[in-house]
C-alpha cells in the first residue's frame, strides 16, 4: 500500500506523460500499413542496411499497473516504474540496501534524483512514462528521451568499454549483435542511482547487461541483467516490454521549467 503522499507524487510525474505531439497529420515513414491506413504493428520487425533488426522509432513502456486510486485520467504506469523487481518476487538486496529502500519508501521518494530534476539513469529511462526515440545507424544506437531532451549512446562499432571511466548517470555502453538481438554492456555508473521509485540502489560497482529484441514492428522486448555485488547478494534479471508509438513526435519537456513541486514533497 502506498501513502497518499507517494500517490500525489506519482500524479505529478504522470501528468508530464506524452500527449499527442506535433506533426499529427504526418505519418511515420517506412511502416507497413493495413488497408485502413493504420500501421501494421504485428508485421515482422524491419531491418537496417546491415541486415540487423532496426530498433529505430518512438517507444513507450508497458502500462501494466491499474490506475491509482486518486483517479485514472489515462494515468497508467508500469509495475517496474515503482518496483523494478516485482516480476521476480523482489530483488536480492544486501541488508544495508534493503534498509535503505525501506527508508526511501517512507520518505515517499522525495530523495529520488528525478524528484529534483536530475537524471534517472538507463533503467528508469526504460520505465518512466515518457516517450523515447531510438535512432539506429551503423556503429551507433542513440536513445533520445523526452525528459530534459536527454540522450544515451550505445556504440556498436567494436570499441571496448573505457578502462577508467569518469562516473556518469548513464555509464558507458557498447553493444554487439547476435541472432537478431542487440546485447549491450554498460559500466562506469556514478554511485547513488535509483533503479525505481521505491529507491532500489545502484552503486559504482555495477555492470548492466541489456538485450534488445524487436519482436515485431510494434513490440520491443528488453531484458535487463544487473550485477552489483555491493547492493545485491546475487545478479538478477528482469524483462520489460516497450511498444511503438507511430504517427507522432516527442514533446519538449524540461523538468526545471516553471518547477514548483519540490517544496511540496513530503516524507518521514
Amino acid at each position: 500500500m502506498y501513502s497518499a503522499g507517494l500517490l500525489r507524487g506519482l500524479a505529478v510525474i504522470l501528468l508530464c506523460a506524452s500527449a499527442p505531439a506535433q506533426w499529427l497529420d504526418r505519418k511515420t515513414g517506412g511502416l507497413p500499413r493495413l488497408p485502413s491506413g493504420k500501421p501494421d504493428l504485428e508485421a515482422p520487425a524491419p531491418k537496417g542496411p546491415d541486415g540487423h533488426p532496426d530498433l529505430s522509432g518512438i517507444w513507450k513502456p508497458e502500462d501494466n499497473r491499474p490506475c491509482p486510486p486518486i483517479g485514472c485520467n489515462d494515468m497508467k504506469i508500469g509495475q517496474e516504474f515503482l518496483d523494478i523487481g516485482w516480476s521476480i518476487g523482489g530483488l536480492p538486496y544486501q541488508p544495508w540496501a534493503a534498509a535503505l529502500v525501506k527508508a526511501r519508501m517512507a520518505r515517499n521518494g522525495m530523495d529520488d534524483p528525478t524528484s529534483h530534476c536530475l537524471p534517472g539513469g538507463i533503467i528508469k529511462t526504460h520505465t518512466v512514462p515518457l516517450y523515447r526515440k531510438f535512432v539506429q545507424t551503423p556503429g551507433l544506437v542513440v536513445i533520445l528521451s523526452e525528459r530534459d531532451s536527454a540522450y544515451r549512446q550505445i556504440f556498436t562499432d567494436g570499441r571496448p568499454l573505457p578502462l577508467d571511466p569518469n562516473p556518469s548517470w548513464n555509464g558507458y555502453s557498447v553493444g554487439t549483435w547476435s541472432g537478431g538481438v542487440l546485447t549491450v554492456l554498460s559500466k562506469g555508473f556514478r554511485d547513488g542511482l535509483w533503479l525505481d521509485r521505491n529507491g532500489s540502489p545502484l552503486t559504482d560497482s555495477a555492470t548492466i547487461t541489456e538485450r534488445f529484441h524487436r519482436i515485431s514492428v510494434g513490440k520491443l522486448e528488453i531484458e535487463i541483467g544487473v550485477n552489483d555485488p555491493k547492493a545485491y547478494t546475487k545478479p538478477w534479471t528482469v524483462k520489460l516490454n516497450s511498444f511503438l508509438v507511430p504517427d507522432t513526435e516527442m514533446l519538449d519537456y524540461n523538468c526545471l521549467e516553471n518547477e514548483k513541486d519540490t517544496t511540496h514533497l513530503v516524507g518521514k
